[in-house]
């Protein structure tokens, strides 16, 4: 060709990016459009007590083959396996013994295990409606377990709520094998996405056009007239910008294209704002609050490691509760469950359970004493409308943060209502609900009555209707591999994929991606690339 196809790229997150990387290696002249005044999406960090926490994803989903955990490498950015040495908190707010707890997270991975393959095996005939918690309650039925032993393994079961953003009583049974992720451990990315981030956007940054503060409020793409006809993309944005382009690759979340569907013009075609409409998105948020040290340690000076031994003193509540005088409280936990609490105040009907992960016992070089909650659905809407119009720096905010917070970080070992180190000095909420770049929202999942969500996916990824028709292309971790959904690993694939599209539709070589490697370990990754 004799000029450079001219590709807009909207979104500048790790999709974005990498799509623009790819199509820069191979010859076209690309301008993002990014509506934030920054790169990287939901990838994104703040400060909190004077530590760099990531707002957005925490975690590197499976080692096989994953291309986000070899830049980890690369950058020499500090992972961490976060396993064992972890504690449950009853209903009534009390320790639950070792043995107990220990089964109870065994039934949990095993029936996850379970459900995976039941999905994967009978997908077809499973009825729309059966839930991943419908699953759980058969399979506890099958049990031996005492009745206060399958209501404690019911309860950490609803903890899956964490991995996709919302109830597993809403989690779809039938298409739960699309939450199955790359084989491998999952990684806690201690050091934070910053560095992952710089190399993902190092191309982008110094060959692309990237125009800031650009939300796009429309999108014009005819149909094509002929194979070889002139044809522009025109998108307009709320600046009164207008941009014209020979293909655009739309990496907006999920729940943006949700809300915009009307931008488009002509119409998408009825396929596909099927599947935009079908597919499901979560309410994942997270609550970091900092202490001035890590009063659950035993150690509470120093991170855990596993370098301390000892029994764990024993402790009080704020209501003066005895909760930590077991001598088989594990030391230095790492995550802490909380079982549908009775001793919070909640509003009526809410689900109310939480998890924490302790910062304080990732690698010496980034441990500190934060406190990491993860809140999702109804609950973490209602969290999110309470501080919704407050300034992160205002006493209210942290008040609210704090009173939400108390009942559950009090049960832990170590804890003195009259300590100095139990008094929280930071506390940060994310609130991607409130976020319209973000989709209003996490990522996608799979919920109850999806009839055909493995197809909706499918379509997405290959542009059914718009792509060599229109010059529309579709990015994003709701198009990735079925391994990859919801992942930042998906989120880099799907850009990949989509400049291998454009490349193809442009007559362009295919340089710079994972898809021709010979590495037999990546062979059905690369496949489900391009599928």
């Amino acid at each position: 060709m004799s000029t450079k196809p001219h590709i807009g790229v909207i979104g500048a997150g790790l999709s974005g990016l990498r799509c623009a990387d790819i199509l820069l290696q191979n010859g076209a002249q690309v301008t993002i459009l990014e509506a934030r005044d920054r790169i990287g999406g939901r990838v994104h960090q703040e400060e909190v007590g004077g530590h760099s926490v990531d707002l957005g994803p925490n975690w590197i989903h499976g080692t096989g083959a994953n291309p986000i955990m070899s830049i980890a490498e690369a950058t020499q950015t500090v992972t961490y396996d976060p396993e064992g040495r972890n504690i449950s908190i009853s209903r009534d707010g009390n320790l639950i013994d070792e043995e107990t707890a220990a089964k109870a997270a065994e039934f949990m991975w095993a029936t996850i295990e379970e459900a995976f393959q039941y999905s994967n095996q009978h997908g077809d005939t499973i009825p729309p409606e059966r839930s991943l918690y419908d699953f759980f309650q058969e399979k506890l039925e099958q049990t031996q377990f005492s009745q206060e032993e399958k209501q404690i393994c019911l309860d950490s079961c609803k903890f899956w709520g964490t991995y996709v953003g919302d109830p597993i009583e809403r989690q779809s049974l039938k298409f739960f094998y699309l939450e199955e992720c790359i084989d491998g451990n999952n990684y806690f990315v201690a050091s934070t996405y910053k560095r992952i981030l710089e190399h993902v956007s190092k191309t982008a940054l110094s060959q692309a056009d990237i125009r800031f503060q650009q939300p796009v409020v429309s999108i014009y793409a005819p149909p094509r007239d002929g194979e070889h006809a002139q044809h522009q993309v025109t998108v307009s944005t709320a600046t009164g910008e207008r941009y014209s382009f020979d293909e655009v690759v739309i990496t907006c979340p999920l729940g943006w294209l949700k809300r915009n569907t009307g931008a488009f013009s002509p119409a998408l075609p009825g396929r596909l704002l099927e599947a935009i409409t079908s597919i499901s998105y979560g309410r994942l948020e997270k609550v970091y609050v900092t202490f001035p040290q890590a009063f659950w340690n035993a150690n509470p000076s120093s991170t855990a490691n596993g370098q301390h031994t000892g029994a764990t003193k024993g402790s009080t509540s704020a209501d003066g509760k005895d909760i930590g005088s077991n001598s088989n409280t594990p030391v230095n936990p790492i995550f802490a469950q909380f079982l549908e609490p009775s001793y919070a105040e909640r509003p009526d009907g809410l689900p109310w359970n939480q998890e924490c992960l302790s910062l304080a016992a990732l690698p010496a070089s980034c441990a500190h004493p934060t406190l990491l909650f993860y809140t999702y659905g109804p609950c973490a809407t209602h969290i999110v409308k309470q501080i919704r119009h407050l300034a992160p720096s205002s006493p209210e905010y942290k008040q609210i943060l704090l009173a939400f917070l108390e009942p559950f970080y009090s049960r832990l070992p170590g804890y003195d209502a009259t300590s100095p180190d139990c008094i929280p000095t930071a506390v940060m909420a994310t609130r991607w609900q409130d976020d319209p770049y973000a989709g209003h929202g996490s990522y996608c999942n799979f919920q109850v009555d999806l009839t055909q969500a493995d197809k909706d996916i499918e379509v997405l990824r290959s542009g059914a209707g718009v792509g060599p028709a229109r010059g529309l292309w579709f990015a994003g971790e709701h198009t990735a591999p079925f391994v990859a959904l919801g992942t930042t690993t998906g989120a880099y694939w799907s850009g990949e994929r989509a400049a291998v599209q454009v490349c193809e539709s442009r007559g362009l070589g295919c340089v710079g991606t994972g898809v021709a490697s010979n590495d037999s370990s990546t062979e059905s990754i690369n496949q489900s690339l391009l599928c």
